[in-house]
C-alpha cells in the first residue's frame, strides 16, 4: 500500500449527519483529489454489507479508488448498521429494503442539493447485503444511471434453501420460514421488481460463494436479460464470498477495475 500512497493523492473525507423518522444517521462523502467546488462531479452511493455492518472513519480502498477515478463517493450508515446500539441495529430485522432504503434515499436527496453534484450522473455499488440493496434500489428508483452489484441476495425464497446461514441468520432477518411467510419473502425480493429496472447493471460474483450462492446473480441476470434490460454478468472462478479480502490479488484487482470501468462508461458527462 505504501508505494501507492506515495504516488497518489488521497481524496478528503467529510462526515455529515441528518435526521429521518426519529433517528440520527451518519454519512460521509469522499471527494476526488484536487476537488474543485466550481465543477460538477458524478456521485456513487457505496452501500455496506451485513446488513449489520458499518462504514467507519478509516481508510477505505474502494472509496479512494472511486474518488481517484473522479467520483464523489457517498457512504451511509442507515438504521440496521452496527455501532449505534442494539435497537438501531435490529431496525432492519424483517424489514430488508424498508427503512434502510428510505435512509439511503434521504442521504442521496441531501447530497444532490450540493452544487458540485451532478444529479443526472448518479451510480451505486454494493456487495453482499449491499448488493441486495443495490438490486432493490434500482427496482424502486429510476434516477441511477449505473449499478455495480456484487454477490447480491435477489430472491429470499431460493436464498433460504441455498445459503449456509438460513436458520441462524435468515429467519431472524427475513421473518421466519419462507413457507410460513411467503408473501413477505416475495415482496422483499429484488427479483420481484426486475421489470421496473431501467439502470444498466453489472453483476459480479464468485463461483465458490456458499454464503450468497452465485445462483442469486444468475436469477437476477436471467430476469433482467429476458426483459431486454442492459446487464452484464462476470463470474470469478475459485472465489468465495470473502474473495475481496482473501482472494487472489489479480481477481480482486479485476473486480475493482470492472467496477470503475462500468461506472465511468455510464456516468461520463
Amino acid at each position: 500500500g505504501e508505494p501507492f500512497i506515495e504516488t497518489h493523492t488521497l481524496g478528503k473525507i467529510k462526515p455529515f449527519r441528518f435526521r429521518r423518522a426519529g433517528e440520527s444517521i451518519s454519512a460521509w462523502v469522499t471527494y476526488p483529489p484536487n476537488f474543485d467546488h466550481s465543477k460538477q462531479y458524478p456521485l456513487v452511493l457505496e452501500i455496506h454489507g451485513g446488513p449489520n455492518s458499518f462504514h467507519g472513519h478509516g481508510f477505505n480502498p474502494l472509496h479512494q479508488m472511486l474518488a481517484g477515478a473522479g467520483f464523489l463517493v457517498l457512504a451511509v450508515n442507515p438504521r440496521g448498521s452496527t455501532s449505534y446500539g442494539a435497537e438501531f441495529t435490529t431496525h432492519v430485522f424483517e424489514d430488508w429494503g424498508g427503512e434502510y432504503y428510505l435512509d439511503l434515499m434521504k442521504a442521496i436527496d441531501i447530497v444532490c442539493e450540493r452544487a458540485y453534484v451532478d444529479p443526472k450522473r448518479i451510480g451505486l455499488h454494493g456487495y453482499s447485503y449491499g448488493g441486495y440493496m443495490a438490486s432493490w434500489i434500482i427496482g424502486h428508483d429510476e434516477r441511477f444511471r449505473a449499478a455495480v452489484i456484487g454477490a447480491p441476495v435477489t430472491n429470499l425464497v431460493s436464498m433460504y434453501g441455498q445459503t449456509d446461514i438460513a436458520v441462524g441468520f435468515g429467519e431472524r432477518q427475513w421473518g421466519g420460514l419462507p413457507h410460513d411467510n411467503l408473501e413477505h419473502y416475495l415482496e422483499r425480493s429484488p427479483l420481484t421488481y426486475a421489470e421496473c429496472v431501467t439502470t444498466p447493471v453489472l453483476l459480479l460474483h464468485g463461483e465458490d460463494d456458499i454464503r450468497v450462492p452465485i445462483s442469486q446473480s444468475e436469477e437476477f441476470f436471467m430476469a433482467l436479460k429476458r426483459r431486454g434490460k442492459i446487464v452484464d454478468f462476470v463470474r470469478f472462478p475459485d472465489c468465495s464470498h470473502l474473495f475481496l479480502r482473501t482472494g487472489h490479488a489479480k481477481l480482486r484487482k479485476e473486480y475493482y477495475d470492472r467496477t470503475i470501468t462500468w461506472l465511468q462508461r455510464w456516468l461520463k458527462p
